[in-house]
């Protein structure tokens, strides 16, 4: 017999009444009969799965049409959000909680005989991104809606998103992620809205200005997915586009005997949207990429410039564009969408007619441009010889962009040929390429770093020509993450303890949660903390042995290093202090050791090598400290396969101990780092990212920073880092190198990690060695306040209690004000089931603010 536990009922989690439960029930029955033509009988878990999702989809349609119908009545400005990713996850329980409905679906679905967590599993991840910068997207697009935002998500509906990463044999080996094998329920096709996209051709000078002409067209279908904000009755778009091959495509020309060969090529335009390129913080100048990016950005400019023209009925079409700023602001998630700039010229210049001094400054006070790396192999540059033969127009505009830049520049310095080239936006050593960085800086009236130490780093050194130009242009903006999903959601528990002691109302308004400070000293509050945090580990445990037959200890401290494998975010220091810690209890087994779960996860780059013989360092190293039985209990590590949206929901909540080790001044952000911190973790890590901020809310005490600062890594570049001088110097670190190097964790074959270990001796550009004695000093101070449980709770409240400022409601409130000219407003929009008048009446209070 399966014993069928409910979910404990948590108060912020929505009203259950009666009603509400019966016609949830209802809803749901009704679909498992209509819509997925099952029964009882014969329904499978995935039935169940998405019949509840279309129970709950149907609550969300009604506000959603109200959302749009409102915008439309108001005619607000409206925010255009451009990326090529969006890592959204699972939409169930995300969408249960901002409608209020989780705790009547929950109690519907245990009255049914049915596990909500059983359902909530079945459930694919939507994995359309890499890594930060797409869980980013998602993270602003429910604070958009929660502020009430009138705005739009814009990306690609890739039909594979990032791969699934099996370990086999310790190396991490790439499965397709066909996320729409069973369909999506989440998602409304759009065929009416389909537009044409251009590719190839040649421009052509008439008297009227440039025609494109001789063009490829593939069309733009649009999918639109809802993105409902927490309780507020305000359903955004977000509205990814898929690549469709026109119905005569290959047939109008001359290829007149083939018709089968005409239709099966179809295939080749529909390319454009089959799959996510899986590169982190790394460029990869492909076509497919070219066309993927000008893909999104033709097709959400005729949507944007559509929607602009149309107003009211009664009230006449806009013939102007002059007021096109004030209507429209567009945000580039990185320069990936970079290829708008040139577009929106095109669209204003050849079709609409403007002059060019008109269009530059429409263009200009339209986009704005978030960076969101600095490592010189992230930075994208497009040979001009692919451009010039897909995008022949869009290229003679940058060229002209360039022009009136540089007249400019050379106004302001003149004679200084070397200002010129280093401004440029066409780089003419070696190949000729476009700097996207730079087309996205000189076309937006705004560019902003995404934590403080980056946006000084972007102002000082990578962009200095550009700031010393336009200082006002330059802003930061530290990341934020919603708590709606990264507490409330994935931390029940703990969301609930908070409200007990400071009320609901720090869900839409995080800063509350210093509140908690009140409490640091309390010991029933410090005991319920505990205890939340040993329930989340014994959850986890229980799912690590279930998934991967891997059994843990659960009062062990749980060491979490999870984000995408890279060597700047230095995953290999924290094995040499697996090593390191596994020779001390070789050495002296009897002496107290406090026990240690080491959790790494994390996707590599199929293309990486290094990053991949880097999961195999840490699997190969795992599997001889778990099977030493001299370690025992003391020390395992564990490689999280297949990290993603999903996995990072159960693992954030049960952590101890957060990794943030990147080198000073190459992480930009990071977000995981918040999402630890939110969910009561410590975090040891280097002055880096958003890091340098935690530390100034929580206290540097209350974090483990160790390491090199950015000066000091700028004083080590310009002296030059010799890895051997501290091989030499640490008698740990040689030990432990040695270990590697001499083949003692893989005998049968002992060059395995020559690579590696040669890149980590002869040109580290991450200076690991450099950080390794002050790591190690910092992971004894981390296990010593371990073994006091008290004062670690205390230091966790701290840590909670000043998380308020990393909430991406705050991030985007700053974006709103001071970037895109919008204010965030608490009007609810009436329910579906309120008259029309009161609509009305809220849509007007709206023109007035």
């Amino acid at each position: 017999m399966i014993i069928i536990l409910k979910r404990k009922q948590i108060s912020i989690r929505g009203i259950v009444g009666v009603e509400n439960v019966a016609e949830l029930k209802k809803g749901f029955n009704r679909h498992l009969h209509f819509t997925l033509v099952k029964d009882r009988n014969i329904a499978t878990p995935r039935d169940y799965y998405f019949a509840l999702a279309h129970t709950v989809r149907d609550h969300l349609v009604g506000r959603w049409i109200r959302t749009q119908q409102f915008y439309y009545e108001a005619d607000p400005k409206r925010v255009y959000y451009l990326s090529l990713e969006f890592y959204m996850g699972r939409t169930l329980q995300n969408t249960m909680i901002n409608l209020g409905l989780q705790n009547a679906c929950d109690e519907a679905i245990y009255q049914l005989g049915l596990d909500m967590e059983e359902l909530e599993e079945m459930e694919e991840d939507a994995g359309l991104g890499n890594g930060g910068l797409g869980r980013l997207a998602a993270c602003f697009l429910d604070s958009l809606a929660t502020l009430g935002l009138a705005a739009y998500g814009y990306g690609i509906r890739y039909e594979y998103g990032i791969f699934n990463q099996k370990i086999r044999d310790g190396w991490q080996v790439e499965e397709a992620d066909d996320w729409l094998r069973h369909g999506n329920p989440w998602e409304k096709a759009r065929p009416e809205y389909m537009l044409p996209v251009h590719f190839y051709g040649r421009v052509e000078e008439t008297r009227d200005g440039s025609k494109w002409v001789d063009t490829q067209v593939v069309l733009a279908m649009p999918y639109d997915t809802p993105i409902p904000g927490y309780m507020n009755n305000t359903v955004n778009t977000m509205r990814l586009w898929s690549a469709r091959a026109p119905n005569d495509f290959n047939l109008r020309d001359f290829n007149v005997g083939d018709y089968i060969e005409a239709v099966l090529d179809r295939n080749l335009a529909e390319n454009i949207s089959r799959v996510l390129y899986p590169n982190d913080n790394f460029f990869e100048g492909k076509e497919l990429r070219l066309k993927q990016e000008y893909f999104v950005v033709a097709a959400t400019l005729q949507d944007i410039i559509r929607r602009f023209k149309t107003t009211k009925k009664g009230v006449p079409g806009r013939t102007s564009f002059e007021t096109f700023p004030d209507k429209v602001a567009i945000q580039l998630n990185d320069t990936h969408p970079a290829m708008a700039i040139p577009e929106l010229m095109r669209i204003f210049v050849d079709i609409e007619k403007l002059d060019w001094d008109t269009a530059w400054d429409l263009t200009r006070r339209t986009f704005a441009y978030t960076n969101h790396t600095i490592l010189p192999e992230a930075l994208e540059r497009w040979p001009v010889e692919l451009l010039e033969n897909l995008l022949p127009r869009h290229l003679q505009i940058i060229y002209e962009i360039n022009q009136h830049h540089l007249d400019k520049v050379a106004e302001l310095y003149p004679n200084d040929m070397d200002k010129l080239k280093k401004m440029s936006l066409i780089e003419e050593d070696g190949v000729k390429r476009v700097n996207m960085a730079h087309l996205c800086i000189v076309g937006s009236h705004a560019v902003n770093g995404v934590a403080q130490i980056h946006s000084n780093i972007i102002k000082a050194e990578v962009f200095r020509d550009f700031s010393d130009l336009e200082p006002d242009k330059f802003q930061n903006k530290t990341n934020g993450i919603t708590p709606r999903r990264w507490l409330l959601l994935c931390n029940p528990g703990l969301a609930e303890l908070i409200a007990e002691v400071i009320g609901e109302d720090y869900v839409k308004d995080l800063s509350q949660l210093q509140k908690l400070k009140d409490f640091v000293d309390d010991a029933t509050f410090i005991r319920d903390v505990a205890k939340v945090k040993q329930d989340n580990k014994l959850k986890f445990a229980q799912y690590l042995e279930k998934e991967y037959r891997v059994k843990i200890n659960p009062s062990s401290m749980f060491d979490v290093h999870v984000k995408r494998i890279h060597e700047y975010k230095r995953q290999v220091l924290n094995c040499l202090h697996i090593i390191a810690m596994y020779n001390r209890i070789r050495k002296n087994p009897a002496a107290p050791f406090v026990p240690r779960t080491v959790i790494i996860g994390g996707k590599a780059a199929p293309g990486y090598h290094m990053a991949k013989m880097i999961i195999k360092l840490i699997t190969t190293v795992g599997d001889v400290v778990n099977n030493d039985p001299v370690v025992g209990n003391k020390l395992k590590v564990v490689f999280l396969e297949n990290y993603r949206v999903s996995l990072a929901e159960k693992v954030i909540p049960a952590t101890d101990l957060s990794e943030q080790i990147s080198t000073a001044g190459t992480e930009a952000s990071g977000t995981g780092n918040m999402k630890f911190m939110l969910n009561g973790a410590l975090t040891i890590g280097t002055m880096d990212g958003a890091n340098v901020e935690m530390a100034e809310e929580a206290g540097e005490e209350n974090l483990f920073i160790f390491g090199m600062r950015v000066d000091d890594v700028t004083a080590m570049d310009k002296k030059g880092y010799d890895a051997m001088e501290y091989y030499k110097k640490i008698p740990e670190l040689k030990q432990v190198m040695d270990q590697i190097t001499s083949g003692f964790f893989c005998p049968k074959n002992p060059d395995l990690f020559k690579d590696l270990t040669n890149m980590l001796f002869k040109h580290d550009r991450f200076k690991v060695f450099a950080d390794f004695e002050d790591y190690l000093e910092a992971q004894a101070k981390v296990s010593n306040l371990y073994q006091n449980p008290k004062e670690w709770t205390k230091m966790v409240i701290k840590n909670i209690a000043a998380t308020g400022k990393f909430s991406s409601d705050r991030t985007i409130t700053e974006y709103a004000t001071e970037v895109w000219g919008v204010e965030p407003t608490d009007l609810k929009i009436p329910p579906p089931s309120e008259p029309r008048e009161a609509f009305e009446q809220t849509a007007r209070a709206l023109k007035k603010m």
